[in-house]
Parts: C-alpha cells; structure tokens; sequence
C-alpha cells in the first residue's frame, strides 16, 4: 500500500498526468530546439517507465527477481522490424498484435523452464536467456548485427482511407506513449484487483502458503510472466517507433539491471513506483551530466542514499512521511491545560 493508492494520491496523480499532457502545447513558449528535445526526454521516460512497470509486476508483486527482462523489451523492439513490410507502412492493427504474439509466445517457452527454477537459480536462468537473446542478434545478420538495424517505416491506424494515427508525428506519438502508458496501467491495476491478482499477490508474500490453499502456483507464477513480457514487448514496440532505430543495447543485461534498480527506487508492488523511478532517474542524470564530468560518481552515490534513506521507494514517501507530519499537526494543535486558580 502507498500513498498513492488513496484519494490525495490519484487527485496528485491526476494533476501530473494533465500537466504531461499539457506540455507539447507550451511549443510557442519556449525555444523550438529545446522543446522538441524535452519532447523526446518525456515520451522516453514514459516509454521506459511502460518497461520498468512491467518488471514490477514480477519483481514486487510476484517475487520474481528477473535479470533478463529487457529480452523482451528488445524482443519487441526488432519483431515490429522484423514484421515491418520493406516497401510499405505497416499497420498498428496488424504489427503490433502480431508482435506482441510472437513476444507471449517466447515468453510462454522461456517462462515454463525457467518458472522450475527460484531464488538464486532463477535470476542466472533469466539473465542467461537475456544474454542469449543479445548475442543472437548481435553476431546474426538476421538484423544488421552489431550495428543494429533502422526501422524506415513506422506503423499508422487508417480507417476508411484516411489516417487516424501517424507516429511519424512526434506529438502524435508523445500522446499515444501517454495513453498506452495509462491505459497499461488501468489493466494492470485490475488486473491486480481480480481473483488472478490476489492470488499472485498471496504468491509474493508467501509462495507456500498459497500452494498449500490449492492453487496452482507455477500455473500463476507462468501467466504472470508471460503478461509482463507483453507489456515489456509493448514497451520495446514504442522504442523502435521512437527512435527509428533498434540495437543488441535493448535486450543487454545492463538494461535489465537499470529497470530493477528503478523499480526499487520508485517502490515495489506499487506499479506506479516505476514510472516516478524512471522520471526521477532521466531528471537527475540529465541535472548532473550537464553539471560536472564525474555525473557518475554523483549519481550512485544518489541512488545508493535515496535506497537506504526511503526503503519503500518514491511511491511510499508520502505514506512513510505521513507519521512525521500527523505528529507535528497534532503537537501544534494540542492546547495547554488552565492552570490551577487558588480559591
């Protein structure tokens, strides 16, 4: 539970949400170069925060501690290639099923050997299949190797001849990261609200006991894996589209490793989490990279602190906080008693 999840933290929610999707409207404001680049930075964040709630789908509500999870990020990214016709635009209706298909089918093989496995055993499995994976495409010429490879033509929606969605247009494409963005994370949320949602809940907290109630928990623990593949191959789908451009990068270790820490900066459990974990991440490293040439050393030493000074993320600051200030209001509004008036 988070502060997030009462009344105060879906109306705070509400107001970044407006003022993200506000933002492209500020063009005439502000220098056309600069706003553009923030432009990219914000549909980014989103598009990673996608890949990063995903994982936590595994990490802080099953307890699945996956190192190899940006496999199916990458795995999107070069099946929307792959499935990309040469000399035409491909369509969203067709792509992007056929993409996010082929990602739940290789999910369901990678899922059903590695789910045999837990604790230690699982995290060298996952992360051995991430690698696989990078390597596979990065010493095949399936898809330009090592150099990657450019998508030339991004999907469209038509209907009825005319074009509905056209992620050529960066705009078109900011708002469409936003709504996949929300949209992922209202199914999400059901999701974990059905009785599918409380019984891999009752996994992460206590595997065994769960089995012992009679439920299938490699059958739960499996679909589980498998839905946050899809929403990480969605994710890597709108990498592609973003940039154009896919390389061996997207499905290396060191990208699993990044979202993991992300999501225990932004707090576990929370799906959310993530997503602010992802925003504080590209904020500060861009303050930094653009303040000094040791950013790096600056930036772990951040990430270290705010880990050890806010165990329940950036999602739970607010509840963890809430004591603090319930205690002070309380303080300043105790009164004195009367003192005592001799008869």
């Amino acid at each position: 539970m988070t502060f997030f999840n009462n009344r105060w933290g879906y109306l705070i929610g509400a107001v970044i949400v407006a003022l993200v999707a506000a933002f492209p409207l500020l063009k005439g404001t502000m220098n056309a170069n600069l706003h553009e680049f923030f432009l990219q930075q914000i549909t980014y964040i989103m598009i990673f925060g996608l890949l990063c709630m995903s994982l936590d789908l595994l990490v802080g509500i099953v307890g699945l501690v996956s190192m190899g999870h940006a496999a199916f990020y990458g795995l999107g990214a070069y099946l929307l290639i792959l499935l990309t016709p040469q000399y035409s635009t491909p369509s969203i209706l067709t792509t992007i099923p056929l993409v996010l298909g082929g990602v739940a089918a290789i999910a369901l093989v990678i899922g059903a050997f590695a789910l045999r496995t837990s604790g230690l055993y699982f995290i060298m499995v996952t992360l051995a299949v991430g690698q696989m994976f990078y390597y596979f495409f990065n010493d095949s010429k399936l898809a330009g190797g090592s150099d990657g490879v450019y998508l030339f033509a991004k999907p469209t929606l038509e209907i009825g001849g005319r074009t509905l969605i056209n992620l050529e247009s960066k705009v078109q494409f900011f708002y469409v990261s936003l709504g996949v963005l929300l949209v992922s994370f209202a199914i999400l949320r059901l999701m974990l609200e059905s009785p599918f949602g409380k019984v891999i809940r009752g996994i992460g907290i206590n595997e065994y006991r769960t089995r012992g109630l009679g439920y299938d928990v490699y059958f739960y623990k499996l679909i589980a894996f498998v839905i946050a593949a899809v929403f990480a191959g969605l994710a890597g789908v709108l990498g592609a589209v973003q940039y154009g451009f896919v390389n061996p990068s997207m499905l290396g270790w060191h990208m699993s490793g990044i979202a993991l820490v992300t999501v225990i900066l932004g707090g576990m459990g929370s799906l959310i989490g993530p997503v602010l974990g992802a925003a504080f991440i590209e904020v500060i490293r861009y303050a930094l990279e653009h303040a000094t040439q040791h950013w790096l050393l600056l930036f772990g030493s951040l990430i270290i602190i705010m880990v050890l000074a806010f165990p329940r993320g950036l999602a739970g600051l607010g509840e963890q906080l809430a004591p603090l200030f319930r205690k002070s209001r309380a303080g300043a509004e105790a009164k004195p008693l009367p003192e005592k008036v001799d008869a």
